[in-house]
Order: C-alpha cells, then sequence, then structure tokens
C-alpha cells in the first residue's frame, strides 16, 4: 500500500469518503441490528406470555387428579404441532407431574426480558423460557410451570442479517469509494487545467499569466494570488536586470578607464612622475569602483533587512549640524551656505542618518546654483514636542533648475539621473547616494519624498516611531 503522502488528491478523497461510509455503515448497522434484536426478545416474550396464559388457565382449573390428564392433553397438542415448544409442570404429587424433572433455567439477564435460558442436548440454542407458581386447588397441590421456546430460529434470523449488513456495509463502503474517487476527478479537473496552464509558463515569456475563467471562486482566488505574485517577480526580476545592466555599465566604465591607462602607460617607456599620475588616476578608479560595491552590498543587505539599528533618541538638529561641519569644505568649495530650519527630537541609528543627511547634502550641492543657500528642515511627527519618538521628517532644499514631474517619481531609483547621460565630466558619484537614502528612511519605518517647483527643489525622508522604546 502506497504511504498517504505518495496519494494523489483523488485517492486521498475517495480513501476519505471510504472512511466516511465505513463509519456511517457501521453505525447505522449496529443500530438496526440492535432494533432488530430488541424486536425478536419482545416478540418471544409475547409469544411465550400467550402459550404460558393457554396451558396455566388449563392448570388453575384442574382441581382433580382424574382431569389431570386433560391438561396433558393440551399440552401434547400444543407441543406436537409446535416442535421448538417445551412445557414442564412439577409439584409434591407425582400425579400432577409433565416432565421426568425440572428444568434448570438459568436466571434471566436485564436484556432478555425477564425470560429465563435453558441448554437442550437436541438444540443448538438456548430456550427461551418463563415460568408461573399456580395455587393449589381441590386435589391438585401447587403447580410449578414452565414453557419455553426454541430461540435457534430468531438467532439464525438475526446472525443472517447481521452478515448482509456487513456485506451491504462493505459493498457500499467499496462503491462509495469508486463514486468517490470519479467525483474528485471531476472535481479536480479546473486544477489540473490551472497546472497544464502553470506548467505552460516560461522564463522567456514573463507577462504570461493564469487564466482565471471558468474556475470556482476557490480556485478563483487562488489563480489571483498566484498572477499577483507572478507580477511581483516580474517587476522584480525586471529590476533586477536593469540593475545589473546599469551595475556592468557603471564598473565597464572605470574598469575601461584603468585598461587604457594602463595599456597607454606600458606602451613606451615612462618618466617616474608620469607612472605616478597613471597610479594616482587607477587609484581614484578603483575607489570609485569599491564605492559602488560596499553602496550595492549596503542596499542588498538593506533589502534583506540584515541591517541591525542601534537606535538612540537624539536631537536631528545636532546631527545634522555635525553633518554640515564635516562638509564644510564642500560647501565653501561651492560657496554655498548650510542653514537647519526647525527641530526634532527622534529614534534614530545615528550613522544611518548621518549617511543619509550626507548624500541628500551631497546631491543638493551638485545640482544647487553656486553661492546659494541650502535649507534643511525639520518637522516632528504627530505627538507633543517634548516627546522623543513621535516621528520626524528631513527635508532638504536647494535653489536650481526645476525637475520635470516624470524625473521626480524615478529619483530614489538606483543608478538613475535625471540628465540624459549617465555621468558628467568630472562627476565621480555612480547614482546611488538616493537609492541609499531611501533604502535608510525604510529601515527607520518611514518614507521618501521629493518636489520641485519654481527652481527650488526639496528631496527628503521620513522617521517613523518605534512601536517600544526604553528612554
Amino acid at each position: 500500500m502506497k504511504p498517504l503522502r505518495d496519494l494523489s488528491i483523488a485517492q486521498r478523497l475517495a480513501a476519505m469518503f471510504a472512511l466516511a461510509a465505513l463509519l456511517v455503515f457501521t453505525l447505522v448497522g449496529v443500530t438496526l441490528y440492535k432494533v432488530l434484536e430488541t424486536q425478536i426478545v419482545r416478540y418471544q416474550r409475547a409469544e411465550l406470555e400467550t402459550k404460558l396464559r393457554y396451558v396455566a388457565g388449563s392448570v388453575a382449573v384442574c382441581d382433580m387428579r382424574d382431569r389431570w390428564y386433560k391438561v396433558k392433553d393440551k399440552v401434547e397438542s400444543l407441543t406436537s404441532s409446535d416442535r421448538s415448544t417445551k412445557i414442564w409442570a412439577w409439584s409434591d404429587d407425582s400425579g400432577f407431574r409433565i416432565g421426568q424433572s425440572t428444568p434448570k433455567v438459568e436466571a434471566a439477564k436485564k436484556r432478555d426480558r425477564g425470560m429465563g435460558r435453558l441448554w437442550l442436548s437436541d438444540s443448538n440454542a438456548p430456550y427461551r423460557t418463563l415460568e408461573e407458581v399456580i395455587p393449589p386447588r381441590g386435589e391438585r397441590p401447587q403447580v410449578r410451570l414452565w414453557i419455553g421456546i426454541d430461540s435457534w430460529p430468531y438467532a439464525a434470523a438475526l446472525r443472517s442479517f447481521a452478515w448482509a449488513l456487513v456485506a451491504l456495509g462493505v459493498v457500499g463502503t467499496a462503491l462509495v469509494a469508486l463514486l468517490g474517487h470519479w467525483i474528485a476527478l471531476v472535481g479536480l479537473r479546473p486544477l489540473q487545467r490551472l497546472s497544464s496552464q502553470a506548467q505552460r509558463l516560461s522564463p522567456s515569456n514573463l507577462s504570461q499569466r493564469l487564466q482565471p475563467t471558468e474556475l470556482p471562486p476557490e480556485l478563483g482566488r487562488l489563480t489571483g494570488a498566484f498572477n499577483g505574485a507572478l507580477d511581483r517577480l516580474e517587476a522584480a526580476y525586471t529590476r533586477l536586470d536593469a540593475f545589473n545592466a546599469d551595475v556592468a555599465h557603471e564598473l565597464r566604465t572605470p574598469l575601461t578607464n584603468l585598461m587604457g591607462q594602463t595599456q597607454v602607460a606600458l606602451s613606451r617607456p615612462r618618466e617616474v612622475a608620469q607612472l605616478e599620475d597613471v597610479l594616482q588616476s587607477n587609484l581614484e578608479e578603483l575607489e570609485r569602483m569599491r564605492g559602488i560595491v560596499n553602496d550595492m552590498l549596503f542596499l542588498s543587505r538593506a533589502d534583506q533587512g540584515d541591517i541591525a539599528l542601534d537606535r538612540v533618541c537624539v536631537s536631528l538638529a545636532a546631527e545634522v549640524a555635525k553633518t554640515g561641519e564635516f562638509m564644510e569644505y564642500l560647501l565653501e568649495e561651492a560657496g554655498m551656505r548650510l542653514r537647519i530650519d526647525g527641530a526634532a527630537d527622534a529614534w534614530i541609528d545615528t550613522s544611518l542618518f548621518r549617511r543619509a543627511i550626507t548624500n541628500l547634502l551631497h546631491n543638493a550641492v551638485q545640482h544647487a546654483t553656486p553661492g546659494s543657500e541650502i535649507v534643511v528642515e525639520l518637522r516632528e511627527g504627530v505627538g507633543a514636542p517634548s516627546e522623543c519618538g513621535t516621528g520626524a521628517s528631513v527635508a532638504v532644499r536647494n535653489r536650481g533648475s526645476s525637475v520635470e514631474a516624470e524625473h521626480l517619481v524615478r529619483m530614489f531609483d538606483r543608478f538613475y539621473r535625471v540628465d540624459a547621460a549617465r555621468q558628467h565630466r568630472g562627476e565621480r558619484h555612480h547614482g546611488l547616494g538616493l537609492s541609499i537614502v531611501k533604502a535608510i528612511a525604510a529601515l527607520h519605518g518611514g518614507n521618501v519624498f521629493a518636489s520641485s517647483s519654481d527652481g527650488a527643489t526639496t528631496v527628503g525622508f521620513s522617521l517613523a516611531a518605534p512601536e517600544s522604546v526604553k528612554a
């Protein structure tokens, strides 16, 4: 027999149908058997009571020894016409007796309705008996009367009924199993069609979906959920494919520069100073490649939730000021000023927060008008101003060229640049800065946002309040 895990759904359903049918047939059969057995016992008692009244009436009216023969004649007539009936009568006077001795009747059981049991050598089943004591009258002393009927015909009928129930139960269970298997096959045809569609899905056609038409509601919902998963997989695959293409492009440029500069340097003898320039240029390209790899690893770990946050409650204005001091040389070189507007306290991972602010400030400096002011706006979340952990928002605003709406929605995509060219002359960034800001915001339960109008562009992120924080 196959183990349960190797059975098909149709076979499992057929087995469960058969088990349920067997249980029902068993309960019904046992109930019918008990009902019939009770009715047979009741019928036997009624038959015994009728015969006992007939014989006991004759014994009761007999008051003389000479009339006892009439009782014997009635008994002989009754027993000769019905061989399954036995009658015994016993008294102190041998002239008022029927039978050679008193029968050895077993005590009546509760289910026998007061009838005793008597085993005789010429019967395969016990006799059912009733007895009655008839008081003395005239010459006749007290007589104890027994009457019994053979229970073999009833036991045989009950046994035949039991075998019939067993046979019907077995046949019925087998039929239910076969019909259940057929019903399961018919009911699972939509699932088979759905499985055939799923087998035809191919990686070469990512837009292919399962068709929910002519399916039961349960499979329709399953198909919808499966198609939703395929949509998410297609979107993830598309992003991964685009990401791989962008990574290959971004790494190809510095690799090409490294190879070209190295080949040129090796094409003929060079002065030490020239070789130092080549090595310095190669080192810059290698640092750029290292930055790309490190940022990619960070984003990958953030996507997998593999970055543990070490949150503390701090002043965001103080953290922004520390980051501004770190970038003071870059701001002075661009002739720009940094202003912090507002204040907020929040539970943050300070190292990740500073990294996000650094990326936003780099982005603002890159696209701001030289000599303009960069403003960092800090706002409390919902809650009392004195509470820490109610959430906050951080927005960096700079003056410069406005950004079109179609670019705003993709600013936080990996390797995406507003300009059509992938890299400006002299630009050393690789298009992952805002993607990292988005990842850091997500790690803090927040979101990113961007807007641009009238030459002012605002890019920022929100910080959600932790569900449970110990101050």
